[in-house]
């Protein structure tokens, strides 16, 4: 075990989008893939309704039919992550949980299959699959945004002396606790579409006015995640410091080995391997 320094690392995005059906989530959803750039692919859980933005980004969309159990939004992020896309907008998540084959459906099954309609026992199957759903969004090598449905309830609200119904976004229609998973959750006004942080770890906006959300959101989300740190950077600067301090090839050798491992595939690794040979053509001609 071994303490480091902390210090924020660049990463990839983890946004969140919560609101009752018609606040915008999916139409808010690619305008921040769009601020952030590159290759933007859509999996589509609601009956094509991505497709009728196409004018506003260019994004490329796998319309996912029921079931919607975790394995299949599984396969759907990884045949994203193999394509190469850079930022994958899941719209929405509400279906793995809530959705025709989703975990709630699936425990019901199991309970009255498996378990003599026990559902506590079915959990212990379905615990499992919905973690290794949310590890797959966590671990991605991709930015990714998940919509979520709020439960609509309706209120009567006064604006400008006079009263009328609203709809109002309540808890999201996904498991409890779901929202710390993400970097950020945002929740989308239905009447105005203007975003409240309900979390943020960016500090963006958790001290500003409600906003709407724009190609702009998604541009300032990218600055603040390409802020941090390389860990990749630091680890070949560790490692030029060892070769540097280093006072024979028995000490340079586990130094450059380690760097080796933990450098894999990248160019710091091709860096690394000049600076080993550099210092070790050094020792040699001192000894």
């Amino acid at each position: 075990m071994k303490f480091e320094k902390a210090m924020r690392k660049k990463a990839k995005l983890r946004l969140a989008l919560t609101g009752p059906s018609g606040s915008g989530k999916t139409y808010s959803a690619l305008l921040i893939a769009k601020g952030i750039g590159g290759k933007i692919a859509v999996v589509d859980t609601e009956k094509g309704s991505a497709s009728l933005y196409s004018d506003i980004a260019e994004f490329d969309v796998l319309e996912l039919e029921p079931p919607f159990s975790p394995e299949r939004f599984i396969e759907a992020i990884q045949a994203a992550e193999q394509a190469g896309y850079d930022t994958l907008v899941i719209d929405s998540i509400t279906h793995e949980w809530g959705g025709v084959g989703g975990c709630l459906e699936l425990v019901d099954t199991i309970a009255k299959n498996k378990y003599r309609g026990n559902s506590w026992s079915a959990w212990s199957d379905i615990n499992p699959r919905h973690r290794l759903f949310l590890d797959s969004i966590l671990r991605s090598p991709m930015h990714i945004i998940a919509t979520m449905r709020s439960k609509t309830e309706t209120a009567q609200v006064e604006e400008n002396g006079r009263k009328k119904v609203a709809k109002l976004g309540m808890k999201s229609e996904q498991r409890d606790g779901v929202e710390y998973e993400f970097t950020t959750v945002l929740d989308i006004v239905h009447e105005t579409h203007h975003a409240n942080a309900t979390k943020d770890r960016t500090k963006l906006f958790s001290n500003s006015d409600p906003e709407k959300l724009s190609e702009e959101t998604g541009k300032k989300l990218l600055a603040w995640l390409e802020s941090g740190v390389n860990p990749l950077d630091e680890a070949l600067k560790h490692f030029v410091e060892l070769a540097q301090n280093s006072t024979s090839i028995d000490d340079l050798k586990p130094a450059f080995e380690e760097a080796w491992k933990s450098l894999r595939g990248s160019e710091q690794q091709a860096k690394a391997k000049e600076v080993y040979d550099t210092r070790k053509s050094e020792l040699e001609q001192a000894a």
